[in-house]
């Protein structure tokens, strides 16, 4: 995932703890907006996939009932709570409460919505290639960007775990019967592709979100992400968006087995 900041659109209560400033400042709820508009799209190409009726009004209810943003929120709140606990939060609220924070978080908001769009999608993918046949130099930023927040490998890692998830769900609500070493031999087989899609999707992302800012401030954000601090933030982030999407996963898998075995009635 890529890093987040930006100023709170609401104010918070009086005597809010600072992992809740903190927690605000980087907008962590409109992104959990965001993903639920990407599982539900996801959810939604699942159901034309697997199920015979498609993507059906009760499909469509199971998936609204699974990506439940207060639910959501509530898992990653206290989740990124948890593991930042021990964390100095002074240097990362300076940061992500001041104008470059903001600046960064919106654009990087701006363009995980859109890619939600496949036709964006594919373009940022094709921008992408086109860099890498050009050279740009700001590819190289980014590799450093990539390699600071260990994104390739904790995205990789995300995306097996969520499918490993994804499967148990299918098998304990009955759709399939698969042992656990079977599991896990499907999802490693599943690891090369999962790294080249990872690996072009956030130099995609990155590439359209980054767009507008100059070399200079793309380099302060990286030593931000580089300090003590920041490598707490970017564990925390990933430890509860992570535990997140395994929950996630095994519903979706629980659903599409309830939904395969109503079809089947």
């Amino acid at each position: 995932m890529a890093g987040f900041g930006l100023a709170a659109l609401w104010a918070l209560p009086a005597g809010a703890e600072p992992v809740d400033d903190l927690f605000e400042a980087l907008r962590l709820p409109e992104m959990i907006g965001i993903m639920r508009e990407e599982g539900m799209a996801y959810g939604d190409e699942l159901g034309r996939d697997m199920f015979a009726g498609g993507a059906s009004a009760r499909w469509t209810g199971m998936l609204d009932e699974v990506y439940d943003t207060t639910r959501m929120e509530d898992a990653v709140r206290e989740d990124f709570a948890e593991a930042i606990a021990d964390t100095d939060l002074d240097p990362l609220l300076t940061f992500f409460e001041g104008e470059t924070g903001q600046r960064i978080v919106a654009l990087e908001m701006e363009a995980r919505r859109a890619l939600i769009d496949d036709d964006v999608e594919r373009a940022a993918r094709d921008s992408f290639r086109a860099a890498q046949v050009d050279e740009d130099p700001r590819l190289d930023q980014l590799g450093r960007f990539i390699a600071v927040n260990d994104l390739l490998e904790a995205n990789v890692a995300g995306a097996l775990n969520a499918s490993f998830q994804f499967y148990s769900g299918l098998v304990d609500g009955g759709a399939m019967q698969l042992s656990e070493g079977d599991i896990i031999s499907d999802v490693w087989a599943q690891e090369e592709e999962t790294r080249f899609d990872t690996e072009e999707w956030l130099h995609a992302f990155l590439l359209m979100a980054y767009d507008p800012l100059d070399d200079e401030t793309l380099d302060t954000y990286i030593d931000v992400s580089a300090s003590e601090e920041g490598r707490a933030l970017n564990r925390a982030l990933f430890s509860a968006f992570n535990a997140m999407y395994d929950d996630l996963s095994y519903a979706l898998g629980l659903a599409a087995a309830q939904q395969m075995q109503g079809q089947d009635l």
